[in-house]
């Protein structure tokens, strides 16, 4: 299959006469049952027709994706949410008016218009309305449902520069939309609304504490995001199977940070005497202090958005330098430091090493 390649601008008030076309003619072959990854303000998602159960198994097929495993419909508008559910209950539009556009995707009973092949079987759906406005317009075009999972190949590390979309997608579907790299880094927070309190089953950049607020009421955390994945089916993306990963074993170590410092170079050591070439993840505070073949920084600790905004382009740099021993330090467990957390036990397997 040959892949088309279109460039818009980013963070540009009005986009150009050429650059509407383009992502009319975008919308176009996603109407027609076609693929297309665009940007938006998390990752890159890999777009078909969230009402077209053909469109589901041709994403499920590039991606190499189980097919249990829910895709998130995107919208442009927050009335659209009324076709593809069967009730919007009031904290959920309390969570819409106060989130949307933005990083938060809601779990709500889903319509007969929704087909099972989007949902992965499951009678709810995953909603979701990006800020990005590149998504958005393509949204538009494409008849306002749009149905994305990230735009990578299952497993590896969600992409949030277009060249890691072309590296996994590049023959495997349709038209590929470069729009820059993604703000946040990371995919946006999941609240399940079917269940009383909402419950968060994926972290993300809006938190357990800004939801809360804007709800006035308790927000519950599923139980399995801090640990091993359960046998059940997923109820949303990156529940159950492995996700994140880089090529390259990873293992986090917990504890101080001198003694997370010496047990590093201790195992790199022994690593690289053994053959492998050894890549670590710290941060700025401490990054001087690591001997390893690769040493990468994802930002400060006093700031979390950039460790966020960092954490998939480092795991990807690690692959492309042929990186085949990780370690990490570990992060916060609150906050957005939940969302790392999470995104970095998955990549490693849940491989962790307490100090």
């Amino acid at each position: 299959m040959d892949t088309r390649l279109i460039q818009i601008r980013k963070n540009v008030e009005t986009l150009s006469a050429e650059e509407e076309e383009s992502l009319k003619q975008a919308g176009e072959v996603i109407k027609r049952g076609g693929l297309v990854a665009f940007p938006t303000e998390t990752v890159y998602g890999l777009g078909g027709d969230a009402l077209n159960p053909e469109s589901a198994r041709k994403i499920y097929a590039a991606k190499g994706r189980p097919s249990d495993n829910p895709l998130i419909i995107h919208i442009s508008n927050i009335e659209d949410m009324e076709r593809i559910t069967q009730e919007i209950p009031e904290e959920a539009a309390c969570l819409a008016a106060a989130f949307w556009p933005g990083p938060m995707t809601m779990i709500l009973r889903k319509s007969g218009e929704v087909p099972h092949e989007t949902t992965g079987g499951l009678d709810t759906v995953a909603v979701r309305m990006p800020s990005d406005q590149v998504a958005r317009k393509l949204i538009t075009y494409s008849g306002g449902y749009v149905a994305a999972p990230s735009a990578n190949l299952s497993g590896k590390p969600s992409p949030t520069a277009v060249k890691y979309v072309m590296e996994d997608m590049m023959g495997r579907i349709d038209v590929i939309i470069d729009g820059g790299e993604g703000r946040i880094g990371l995919e946006s927070t999941i609240v399940d609304m079917t269940v009383m309190p909402p419950r968060i089953l994926r972290p993300g950049y809006i938190t357990k504490e800004m939801l809360e607020k804007a709800l006035g009421e308790k927000v519950d955390i599923d139980v399995t995001i801090m640990r091993d994945d359960s046998g059940q089916a997923p109820k949303a993306p990156g529940m159950k199977y492995r996700h994140y990963a880089p090529k390259g074993i990873l293992t986090l170590v917990e504890g101080e940070p001198e003694a997370v410092i010496i047990y590093i170079n201790k195992q790199a050591g022994l690593d690289k005497e053994a053959g492998e070439k050894v890549g670590v993840i710290g941060t700025s505070e401490q990054l001087m202090a690591y001997r390893a073949d690769v040493v990468k920084s994802v930002g400060s600790r006093l700031d979390e958005e950039s460790i966020a905004h960092r954490l998939y382009a480092v795991l990807r740099e690690f692959d492309d330098e042929g990186v085949t021993r990780i370690y990490s330090e570990s992060f916060d467990r609150e906050g957005l430091g939940q969302a790392i957390m999470n995104r970095l036990l998955k990549a490693a397997g849940h491989r962790v090493v307490t100090l």
